[in-house]
């Protein structure tokens, strides 16, 4: 493994942008310093001009493999990822066959050992009937355990009460939810099917899978959380009203966080008029006071984490009327500088979005020596350009989909490079097909 120097890089960190240079050697921070310009490596980057940030680390993503590689697999979407600036991701059980067991579960972390170009930790699902796979398993081999109390993508809904309160009560790490009231949106469905036929209009889509859905099922979350005293994280929040089930401040004197999607943070409803199908997910992009209320939440440290729930599906499937069109949307590509556009725009600063995209993260997670630039922590980094913009073309795309709800859009910053483990990942608009991440630990 070659070292490296990165010199003049305006260091994003902790709170703090500071002009240093950094030493990598042997897939490690080595040194953090004013001037290295001594220090003997293999290869000198001059990063004068750039800002130098530590690697995304996205905690939620389906990556559709095993069983579903027709929309993605590891090797296509982890190349997005750092193409992106995302240098470690958890990804999500509801693939075929379901993550639910211990077997299913080291069943991905051997694929990712073959094909991941970031590092990697997976989520054991949660069922109706795996009550005793979640009470056995090690903290330290998942990421967490994912529950989905609204039904979503697979055979995972958990609609149990006393399997809910069995999960809650036994959960031996961080539970994190998917929050929808089912009954509530099939009622809904229902009343939309009558009067539209199934050529249902994309812009219901929000008030099919409502806030009162959303609400319902977080509010309930939250409750079975303070009841059992579980480590809860509420997935992809939507809507102002559930803002009120949080609490704003330091992440580590909280027992329940939420993480807000760049997706819900960019679009609003208006924009079902011209993306349509591009950008039904779940839960869905709602109103644009509520985009508005989770920007604020995520500057005031009442959301914690800012991530993806990149999640691929072909263009012709995307082609379909409502009730066929799936829900989800490829982003890991554009994430980060998506990210940066609320930058420009004075919505955050810098070391605010760093603290949602990486140091939250490795702090909520527990996660072991990766999320801020420290010496002796892996060289998990990321080079950008505030200046330079980046056009979204679908000829540049790296998921196996082919296409961005992004496309033609014109980025103000680009990813310059991004290091994994401190090989180089990502530079001059390509990504390195050779490396391999490692299998992510946790100090639990």
């Amino acid at each position: 493994m070659t070292s490296l120097l990165i010199t003049n890089a305006n260091v994003v960190n902790e709170g703090k942008i500071q002009e240093l240079d950094v030493l990598v050697q042997d897939g490690r921070i080595a040194k953090v310093g004013a001037d290295l310009s001594a220090e003997a490596a293999d290869r000198v980057l001059d990063a004068s001009g750039l800002h130098l940030l530590p690697g995304m680390i996205d905690d939620q993503v389906h990556f559709r493999e095993p069983g579903l590689t027709h929309k993605g697999e590891i090797a296509t979407e982890s190349a997005a990822a750092v193409a992106g600036g995302i240098t470690s991701y958890f990804e999500m059980p509801n693939v075929n066959p379901l993550t639910i067991n211990r077997a299913a579960l080291e069943d991905k972390f051997e694929r990712a050992s073959q094909k991941s170009l970031a590092n990697y930790s997976f989520y054991l699902g949660a069922s109706n009937d795996n009550l005793d796979e979640i009470k056995n398993l090690d903290p330290k081999a998942a990421c967490g355990i994912k529950v989905f109390m609204g039904a979503s993508t697979g055979n995972m809904l958990v609609d149990k009460p006393e399997i809910l309160e069995g999960i809650f009560a036994n959960a031996p790490t961080i539970v994190v939810t998917h929050c929808e009231d089912t009954p509530m949106i099939q009622a809904n469905e229902e009343k939309y099917r009558e009067q539209y036929g199934d050529d249902v209009p994309m812009s219901c889509h929000p008030l099919i899978r409502s806030e009162e859905a959303c609400y319902k099922s977080s509010s309930f979350a939250v409750s079975l959380a303070k009841r059992f005293g579980t480590r809860l994280h509420i997935l992809h929040l939507t809507t102002e009203k559930e803002l009120s089930l949080l609490q704003a401040g330091d992440l580590a004197q909280k027992q329940i966080t939420a993480e807000a999607c760049v997706h819900h943070l960019f679009f609003s409803e208006e924009d079902y008029e011209t993306k349509g199908a591009l950008i039904k997910c779940n839960p869905a992009v709602k109103k644009a006071s509520d985009r508005a209320a989770l920007l604020n939440a995520v500057r005031d440290d009442l959301i914690d984490v800012v991530a993806t729930d990149h999640a691929p599906h072909t263009w012709e499937e995307k082609q379909n009327s409502y009730f066929k069109a799936p829900s989800g949307l490829p982003l890991v590509q554009h994430a980060l500088i998506t990210m940066l556009e609320h930058y420009h725009s004075g919505q955050f600063t810098l070391e605010k979005i760093v603290q949602k995209v990486s140091h939250n993260v490795a702090d909520l997670f527990q996660i072991s020596e990766r999320g801020y630039i420290r010496e002796g922590y892996w060289a998990d980094l990321v080079l950008v350009d505030l200046n330079r913009p980046t056009v979204v073309d679908e000829q540049k795309l790296y998921y196996k989909c082919g296409w961005s709800p992004f496309s033609g859009y014109i980025f103000k910053s680009s990813i310059q490079a991004t290091l994994v483990n401190g090989e180089m990942a990502f530079e001059n608009g390509e990504v390195n097909p050779n490396i391999r991440g490692k299998r992510i630990a946790f100090n639990r």
